[in-house]
């Protein structure tokens, strides 16, 4: 049989991890060459570790609390560390452009975006997954997912624009009061003077975005950038030329939405039928 593949550890802690051992290295007055020598490693690898991009092993930590003069503190973190990532480490990358960015453009014809969802909803969304999720996972996706929302409470919050399919307004995962629910939030959410929510409809002859949805965003430094997902993993994107192509896609997709105002009537309705 193949070695069992090791739990990739938690990428946050994997950071903290890696602070450590560069703050301790420097009190030592090391470089990373040296500190590789003592170890049995490059100085390209303990750039990794302290980077966060690479796990520490026990056997590694364990020499590097010997040069270190450590009591055991690398030790015991190499051996704590935690299996689990409540954001994926493949969409960490993503979030933290994400909190403080100046302009996101969001389509989706999947689920509401996750800006965008109540609690409730948010949990059921996490509770479809195949194969499922435990209890206590679902619960620190939902509150993860939630946590991300304090961007719309920014004092100067992002300027955001949804384009959102239909189907994805019919659905009632969790039910019909997590439904509602959620079609009262999309509905209040629209009103916000940094939101642009706008629906494709149903029955259209041409769609701009067929392939799935993306996101584009903005930062500070004003930088641009576009995110994919799939069914096992994520994509950063960072050439212009492929952000281009989406940001025309997205542009595209706005003209063939319903406009804010349409949308709004549209959630009107929905509210009504509920």
């Amino acid at each position: 049989m193949p070695p069992r593949k090791r739990a990739r550890p938690n990428a946050t802690t994997m950071k903290m991890v890696g602070k450590q051992v560069a703050a301790a290295r420097i009190a030592k007055n090391l470089t990373q060459r040296q500190l590789g020598g003592l170890v049995g490693l490059d100085a390209e690898t303990i750039a990794s570790i302290e980077q966060g991009r690479r796990a520490l092993m026990p056997d590694v930590a364990e020499l590097m609390d010997q040069h270190l003069g450590l009591p055991g503190t690398l030790s015991v973190a190499a051996a704590e560390m935690p299996a689990v990532d409540v954001t994926p480490p493949w969409a960490e990358e993503y979030m933290e452009l994400e909190h403080s960015a100046i302009a996101l453009s969001w389509f989706d014809n999947q689920v509401v975006p996750g800006l965008l969802q109540t609690e409730n909803h948010a949990r059921a969304v996490f509770t479809c997954r195949v194969p499922a999720h435990p209890e206590a996972e679902i619960e620190s996706l939902t509150a993860a997912r939630i946590a991300r929302q304090q961007i719309l409470r920014r004092a100067n919050p992002p300027t955001l624009s949804f384009v959102v399919w239909e189907a994805v307004l019919r659905d009632r995962l969790g039910g019909d009061e997590v439904h509602a629910e959620q079609l009262r939030h999309l509905r209040a959410c629209s009103d916000l003077p940094d939101v642009s929510l706008q629906v494709m409809p149903l029955g259209r002859t041409s769609h701009a975005g067929l392939n799935g949805p993306f996101t584009l965003l903005e930062t500070s430094d004003h930088q641009h950038f576009a995110y994919t997902e799939s069914q096992r993993g994520s994509h950063l994107i960072s050439d212009p030329n492929e952000v281009s192509i989406l940001a025309r896609k997205y542009a595209m997709l706005r003209t063939q939405a319903l406009n804010t105002e349409q949308t709004r009537g549209l959630l009107d309705r929905l509210l009504g039928e509920t």
